[in-house]
Formats: structure tokens, sequence, C-alpha cells
């Protein structure tokens, strides 16, 4: 099933900062105000909805269309560095959630979703000048989530994990986007997919309120 991160993902999306580059030297990776704006402060907290009209997903295959389907999730990440542009931004994802109320699955045998849960949490995250999103679990860690089922044999768990995520932040529309990122099942029933194919789009990330964008 197509689970989400966090990463922004995850980061999710849930992880995590926004926007394509804006090619000038000085000035921080991270803004508020515009690009070549004022800097995000370290310690601040980013956060990110899915954008509007979207959905985060977790799907059997990157072409396919069977498996989860989340239309509420949201990424919380701390600053921990935002050096000169250009460069790369730090942060720590602390959250990565969503609201099982707004996931469905049409899975056959799968009656409902009862809980998509992020683990291993804190991931580390990345933001580079040309808009390059990388999402990190601990040392000796993995990215991982776990989905749980209502079937008509009672109720499964299926836990995935990645090593890493990719995403790409654009400054358009202050948005972080993750793209078939792959996730391997390494338990649950013959329900869960073999593999999980996550995408969503997460937008604005702000930084308690002000839209952020990426030098």
């Amino acid at each position: 099933m197509r689970t989400f991160l966090a990463l922004a993902a995850t980061a999710t999306a849930l992880t995590v900062a926004v926007a394509v580059p804006a090619a000038a030297d000085g000035g921080a990776v991270l803004t508020t105000g515009g690009t070549g704006g004022t800097a995000v402060a370290v310690g601040d907290t980013l956060t990110a909805p899915l954008a509007a009209g979207t959905s985060a997903t977790l799907y059997s295959s990157a072409t396919g269309t069977s498996g989860v389907t989340c239309t509420a999730s949201q990424f919380t990440a701390q600053v921990t560095g935002n050096p000169d542009a250009p460069g790369a931004a730090t942060e720590s994802v602390t959250g990565h959630t969503f609201d099982s109320a707004s996931c469905t699955s049409n899975v056959t045998g799968v009656l409902g979703v009862s809980g998509i849960t992020v683990d291993h949490l804190p991931y580390t995250a990345s933001v580079a000048s040309d808009g390059t999103l990388s999402v990190a679990p601990a040392s000796g860690s993995t990215i991982q989530t776990t989905v749980k089922l209502r079937t008509l044999l009672g109720s499964i768990n299926c836990v995935y994990q990645a090593p890493s995520l990719t995403g790409k932040a654009d400054n358009a529309d202050n948005s972080i986007t993750f793209d078939d990122q792959q996730f391997t099942k390494v338990s649950g029933s013959s329900l869960c997919f073999a593999s999980g194919y996550f995408s969503a789009k997460y937008a604005p990330v702000t930084d308690a309120g002000a839209p952020v964008f990426v030098n």
C-alpha cells in the first residue's frame, strides 16, 4: 500500500523545506518573505499539509492505482542548520501524520484503513539550493511506515521500510513533492503488497504561517 512518509514521509513529507532554488549567492538557503528574504532561524518549526485537492498514496506499483489513498496528512520539522546559499539546510523531521478518517483502500478483501503510523522518527532531512530534498533515518535505523487495515479476516498490519527518500522543493507554490518513492514490505499478510510506492505533495511549507522559500 502506498505509505506516507514522510517526510514528507512525508517526510512526510513527512520533512522538510520548500522550493526550487533561487540561483543567487549570499543569504540563507531557507528564507521567508520571498527568495533572498529573511533567514529562517535555526530551531524554528516548519509545517506543511497536503497541497489542496491532492492525496498521499501508497500503491502496489509505480504505474498502478491499487493501494491506499489519504486526503489529510501533515509533516513537522525543526530547522537544525540554515547556511548561506548556495548550500544545504538541514532539518529534523519530528512528525509525519495521516488522518485515518481520510484514508481509503481499493484492495480486494480490505474493508478500511484503521491507521497509518510513521515509525523510527526523528528523521534527518536536507534541502539543497537546487531544490533537492533528501530524507534519511538515524544511523542504524530505517524509514518505516506501518499501515493498519481492516479486512474480512480481521485487522492486519503492513510494515514497509525504505533506506531513504528523495523529493523536490518548488518555490512556485512553496511545495515539496515525493514521486513513487519505493518501500519494501518487511512484515504483513498476503493482502499487503510486496512493494509500496509513495507519492505526495505538501504545500505550503510554512514557518509560523510564513511561506518558506529555498535559495
